[in-house]
């Protein structure tokens, strides 16, 4: 997979891009990852992505030149998923960050800043808008950071055991994963259940299933479908 990250900050990324899974990644050649200064696309002395909105308001808006030019810069773009990084867009959940792990293998994501992108970025130029959240960030950079690990650890190869991807929350019971315990067997006063120190495999998938279950019913609950009610 292919990531072309546009942006006027492409330092925030270098610490993230070379931690964990996903810098493990990069270096296997599971996915490719590139950063694209947008001020390189301008055109006057100051390097100026931003101007004052039509019709006034607070804040600056950023132009819509640097963006076309960035992006008509980047090898493959036509056929490229281009998502702008919006509160407005659709919001990211597991069943997307597997859609965009799927083909084409090729996102351009377009992180914002300021007040806004002028809205022919979006019209024009984007192929759809991402919101990794009903808040409001400083920019797009973090949220281009949250598309990239989702995606990422769904590639095949990323993740050592696949099946730790399919049994987690969101995963195919569309459930929050279970409790998880490790040694010791007691902490603080605080002990395993028993279930799990017995051996009995059977029961112990069974009581997972229904840890999933309640867990889910009261955190959260609107991701219960009616036949997936204790």
């Amino acid at each position: 997979m292919r990531v072309d990250v546009v942006t006027i900050f492409p330092e925030f990324f270098d610490g993230p891009l070379t931690a964990s899974l996903l810098g493990k990644a990069r270096h296997r050649g599971l996915v490719e990852v590139a950063l694209h200064d947008l001020r390189e696309h301008t055109t006057d002395p100051h390097r100026s992505v931003d101007d004052e909105p039509y019709g006034g308001g607070v804040g600056m808006v950023m132009k819509p030149e640097p963006w076309f030019a960035a992006v008509e810069a980047i090898a493959g773009w036509e056929r490229a998923r281009r998502i702008l990084l919006s509160p407005a867009g659709r919001r990211l959940d597991q069943e997307l960050a597997e859609e965009l792990a799927g083909a084409p293998q090729h996102l351009i994501l377009l992180c914002g800043r300021y007040e806004g992108i002028d809205e022919r970025v979006a019209e024009g130029l984007a192929t759809e808008e991402l919101s990794v959240g009903d808040y409001v960030l400083a920019g797009g950079e973090a949220a281009a950071l949250v598309v990239i690990e989702a995606v990422t650890r769904l590639l095949p190869g990323v993740v050592k055991e696949p099946a730790s991807v399919e049994q987690e929350s969101f995963g195919p019971t569309g459930l929050l994963d279970y409790p998880q315990y490790t040694r010791p067997a007691e902490f603080r006063g605080m002990g395993v259940p028993d279930v799990l120190l017995s051996g009995n495999h059977a029961e112990i998938e069974a009581w997972r299933r229904r840890q999933a279950l309640e867990r889910t019913k009261r955190r959260r609950p609107d991701l219960l479908g009616p036949d997936l009610v204790p």
